[in-house]
């Protein structure tokens, strides 16, 4: 098979059909499981609302020793630990509001035929998905469809309490957005994420922290990342996560899980690793968990791998505190050593790059690239799941020691067997843009992705004297940092040294269908994901569209993007691709210098200029048009199910996977077994 069909098997494609299946009784769902076969294997659970649900495979399970397998087990044991944590950081009352409306799913035995019955279902399988009662893209409090007074039905007929404010919240504006990046508000205030005590302001973050100092100030600290801050007695103060600390009850699950995960790792790097993450989860020191990263991050050999704490900051306004998250991964061999390619060049890109001399790395170090399997996830990453990671976040870890770049292998060829094209179809300019993104836009999306996360996240440097982009930037750092990572790859997607390397085998066609693809999405279909009116809010979304509007602004003169209407519909289509590629170079190079200078006010006119505001004749048309496709713009997963034999000394014999029938089935079976913090009455 030669490398572009290897690369098809497992590509992400953008839009995915899924088959609606019929939900069983919660009674049955929450110990059933099922055997899947290799073959005929169903990817699609179910829909519901804007959601789709799907399933994974774990390639390569049975090729795994005993003791990796045991490895791979406990690891995600130790990530289910945790799943509360993360219900608990995106809203006070989610625990509270989950566990009434699962008692009040399991326990009611009135009439189930009716229609509120029906939204309630579904109103709880959109909480489950998005971890909390607001959306997990959007951040905006999810409505019922019931009212209150059905509701307090339900609650009085089971016997559950849940009262005052966690239950009018379910049907007030209150807490309307989990985090609210709008310019000219107090975002901390106005963000419901539970990072902050509700009376905390702007300025109390920015002036906790002004106190703070690095040791090394060429090595900040990353403060805030595993805290809470709240006020007592008018002052302000951290409470950490740790153990015997907040989360304390589910740290010390993780710990546990993670000791026994070092008792069976593959080599003393690994167990270095696990001893100071352990380290690290029972004391919160923040120099603890640098040291952590350098080890985690030179740890590159043998089969498993993971990620496990309080990571990505998106969900912060001000991008100080890490979500939980975890993700167990087992290496494809084949695939990393086909993509490793990127990894070893990397100092090429950097040194071909259209950056300012100043902002460019003299050498690049420890980029690692790797396709692997995902065994489970938790927290942040699941149900809804990324699709590679480059970690870990200090930009001096990454200048220093190096980063860790996965892309997420059987999740993006899950999400290609469940796929289909009739969006394409309708967005598309011409057939010559149907044809290339179907013979190449799935090579061309992997691609993208590799470049992102291998090259783009390790590219370039901050001057000397410059501020961590979160000081710097702000609330446009998230958006800024995805969209010149995006930039990167865009850049050198339209470029021969793909060819050179042997990853493609006509450039300028894959070149051409990613230029296509990151328009049309840019401008017009991830539109499909926000109703009429709304702003441009989450990180990603706004870095496409600024992105994107920017190259259409600029390159207008040219005629570089034209907008056309076609019987009464908008297309881009794009006239000059070498245009557009210099195009993309120049927003690349001031992205970087803004980043590199730490230009506030540079990176507020661009986001707020190109990457906010919508387009509303636009979208009320992308709206309609999508109308014709049942297919539900949001794709997440359940996890397998690991389940250990034993013998009579209760040692395991052997693991088996397994696959939950049900997604309400697998959310039950968290609730009943993963339930290690305390739920006030």
């Amino acid at each position: 098979m030669n490398l572009k069909s290897l690369l098809k098997i497992c590509l992400l494609a953008l839009f995915i059909v899924a088959c609606k299946n019929e939900v069983k009784d919660s009674k049955e769902e929450i110990t059933q499981v099922v055997e899947v076969e290799k073959v005929d294997f169903d990817y699609t659970v179910e829909e519901f609302s804007d959601i789709k649900i799907l399933r994974y495979q774990i390639p390569g399970w049975d090729n795994l020793s005993l003791k990796e397998q045991k490895l791979v087990y406990y690891l995600t044991q130790a990530g289910l630990a945790g799943r509360d944590i993360m219900w608990d950081q995106n809203y006070r009352h989610n625990l509270k509001i989950r566990t009434a409306l699962e008692n009040v799913y399991n326990s009611y035995d009135g009439d189930k035929s009716t229609d509120d019955w029906a939204n309630f279902e579904t109103y709880l399988k959109r909480v489950w998905f998005s971890n909390g009662i607001h959306h997990h893209y959007s951040n905006a409090k999810m409505k019922p469809d019931f009212t209150a007074a059905y509701l307090k039905e339900l609650l009085a007929t089971t016997d559950t309490t849940l009262e005052g404010e966690s239950f009018d919240v379910l049907f007030n504006t209150e807490d309307s957005k989990k985090v609210n990046q709008a310019k000219g508000v107090d975002n901390v205030l106005e963000s419901a994420v539970n990072f902050y005590a509700p009376d905390i302001t702007n300025k109390d973050v920015a002036d906790f922290y002004k106190t703070k100092v690095s040791p090394n100030p060429e090595k900040p600290l990353s403060y805030g990342l595993n805290s809470k801050l709240v006020k007592e007695n008018g002052v302000v103060k951290e409470r950490v996560y740790k153990s015997g600390g907040l989360y304390g009850s589910a740290i010390d699950e993780i710990i546990k899980w993670l000791e026994k995960a070092q008792g069976v790792a593959e080599n003393e790097a690994q167990a270095e690793a696990l001893g100071l993450l352990i380290a690290y989860y029972k004391t919160g020191d923040l120099q603890t968990w640098d040291d952590y990263n350098v080890a985690w991050t030179a740890a590159t050999e043998g089969n498993i791998d993971y990620i496990n704490s309080f990571i990505e900051v998106y969900n912060d306004p001000l991008g100080y505190r890490g979500s939980y998250e975890s993700i167990i991964q087992i290496n494809d061999f084949d695939m990393s050593e086909k993509m490793a390619v990127l990894s070893k060049n990397a100092q090429w890109f950097e040194d071909h790059s259209p950056l300012m001399e100043a902002h460019k790395k003299d050498s690049v170090v420890g980029v690692t690239y790797k396709v692997v399997n995902v065994a489970g996830e938790a927290g942040d990453a699941s149900p809804s799941t990324p699709i590679g990671v480059n970690l870990p976040n200090a930009n001096w870890i990454r200048a220093a020691v190096g980063s860790k770049s996965v892309s997420l292998g059987n999740i993006i060829n899950a999400y290609n067997n469940a796929g289909g094209t009739g969006r394409l179809k309708e967005f598309a300019h011409d057939e010559e843009e149907v044809q290339l993104e179907e013979e190449y836009g799935q090579l061309a999306d992997k691609l993208h992705t590799a470049l992102h996360e291998v090259i783009g996240h390790a590219s370039g440097q901050l001057n000397p004297g410059v501020g961590e982009t979160k000081e710097t930037l702000k609330t446009y750092a998230s958006t800024l940092e995805e969209g010149r990572a995006d930039l990167v790859g865009l850049y050198f997607l339209y470029n021969p040294k793909l060819q050179e390397l042997g990853l493609v085998e006509d450039w300028k066609k894959v070149g051409k269908a990613a230029y296509d693809g990151y328009i049309r999405n840019g401008l017009m279909t991830q539109l499909i994901r926000l109703d009429l009116g709304d702003d441009v809010e989450e990180a990603h979304m706004r870095n496409r569209q600024w992105v994107s509007a920017w190259a259409f602004e600029k390159g207008k003169d040219d005629n570089v993007i034209e907008k056309v209407t076609k019987d009464g519909k908008t297309y881009f289509n794009i006239n000059d691709y070498e245009k557009l590629h210099e195009l993309f170079g120049d927003l690349l190079r001031e992205t970087q210098r803004i980043k590199s200078e730490g230009d506030y006010e540079a990176v507020q006119a661009l986001v707020e200029g190109y990457g906010v505001k919508v387009d509303q004749e636009i979208h009320a048309e992308v709206l309609e048009r999508n109308k014709q496709f049942p297919s539900p713009p949001y794709s997440g997963f359940v996890n397998p199910v690991l389940v250990p034999e034993t013998n009579n000394e209760g040692e395991i014999t052997a693991i088996k996977v397994t696959q939950p029938e049900t997604f309400a089935g697998q959310m039950l079976n968290y609730s009943k077994d993963y339930s290690f913090l305390p739920v006030e009455n």
